[in-house]
């Protein structure tokens, strides 16, 4: 992209509903130079949304300086634009800045929004605007490109950071790796993908088959997630990206303490391994395939606390397991390179 990014989400800055804004503060930081809220003007993000240092929350566009971009930093269920910020938008696209947009309300859409970009030169990017529309056609993968996708007990578990900071760690080690989006903030991360969640459902296993056609020439692809096959709501997509990427290995995220579903609080979460053996059971429907770690998102615990769970589900399944933050990604990275070069023993490049 080469940038300068002030992310928006006036009134909503928290590390939940703000998890665009927080990922993108991470994986991009020399792009953002400020976060636009003016309920925490003065503060830094890293006081509110632990992650970002001294960047700082300002009040209006006009604290921003030299920024040319503006970004919506949110993802609310729905997906739509607060009406609130529409004066926001207007203001930034009338100073000649290009918005970024992951909501499923496209703001490229709005005769107000477009019109004034037209007048500007300014650009609208819907990052989840897409037109896919084949079929998945059950092609022969390569074999030799081993395919790892990161899957989940719920929503904003940590499945996309999980696939990030694993395939940055088998970089690191000389892996020719590669993190493939399937979600709003994965591609305004990566700066390519698909944004799964918002293709039309029959073409939703197509469209993450292509992924992988389009991405096999790497080694290792590390597929990002979405949603979950226990989710009652999101569990769609789940199994579209499921069976389209045809993964060899699975790697199982959750959040520790989280029991009721993401939006329908009146829905259980099932046990963690009644979902285990649900995403093994739908990914051999396709492929050969098995849950190889556990991530686990420890955020609401004690470094006292999250020692004593990491043991309890290293026990339980007699797989390997961290917190990809608190622990860093080296056991589940390594556990993905040892099951990688056992595969390509069978199947050299």
């Amino acid at each position: 992209m080469n940038r300068k990014m002030v992310i928006l989400t006036e009134g909503h800055s928290n590390p939940r509903t703000a998890k665009t804004a927080c990922s993108v503060i991470r994986y991009r930081p020399d792009e953002v130079v400020a976060v636009l809220d003016s309920t925490q003007a003065g503060k830094t993000t890293q006081e509110v949304l632990q992650v970002g240092g001294e960047l700082p929350f300002i009040r209006d566009l006009a604290e921003a300086g030299p920024a040319d971009t503006l970004l919506v930093g949110i993802a609310p269920p729905g997906g739509k634009i607060p009406a609130s910020w529409r004066a926001i938008v207007v203001n930034a696209l009338t100073q000649g800045m290009d918005v970024i947009s992951g909501l499923h309300e496209f703001l490229g859409d709005d005769t107000e929004f477009a019109k004034v970009a037209t007048q500007s030169g300014a650009k609208i990017w819907d990052v989840r605007k897409n037109d896919e529309k084949e079929i998945a056609q059950c092609k022969a993968l390569d074999e030799s490109c081993f395919r790892v996708l990161t899957v989940g007990n719920d929503c904003g578990v940590g499945k996309m950071v999980t696939a990030i900071e694993i395939n940055a760690e088998l970089k690191r080690q000389g892996v020719d790796a590669k993190f493939v989006a399937t979600g709003q903030t994965g591609i305004m991360v990566e700066g390519d993908g698909c944004p799964i969640d918002c293709v039309v459902a029959d073409f939703v296993s197509g469209a993450a088959e292509r992924l992988v056609l389009d991405r096999q020439h790497h080694d290792l692809l590390m597929i990002e997630g979405q949603g979950s096959l226990a989710h009652l709501a999101y569990s769609t997509v789940t199994l579209g990206l499921l069976h389209g990427t045809a993964p060899h290995a699975m790697i199982l995220g959750y959040e520790v303490g989280r029991h009721e579903m993401t939006s329908l609080n009146h829905r259980q979460i099932p046990a963690l391994d009644e979902i285990l053996r649900a995403f093994e059971m739908m990914a051999n429907l396709r492929h050969p395939s098995q849950v190889i770690g556990v991530s686990m998102n420890s955020r609401l615990l004690t470094q006292d606390e999250a020692t004593r769970e990491k043991s309890y589900i290293e026990e339980q399944f007699g797989l390997p397991v961290c917190d990809v933050f608190r622990d860093g990604p080296e056991i589940l990275a390594n556990e993905v390179l040892r099951r990688y070069l056992k595969h390509r023993e069978t199947y050299p490049r």
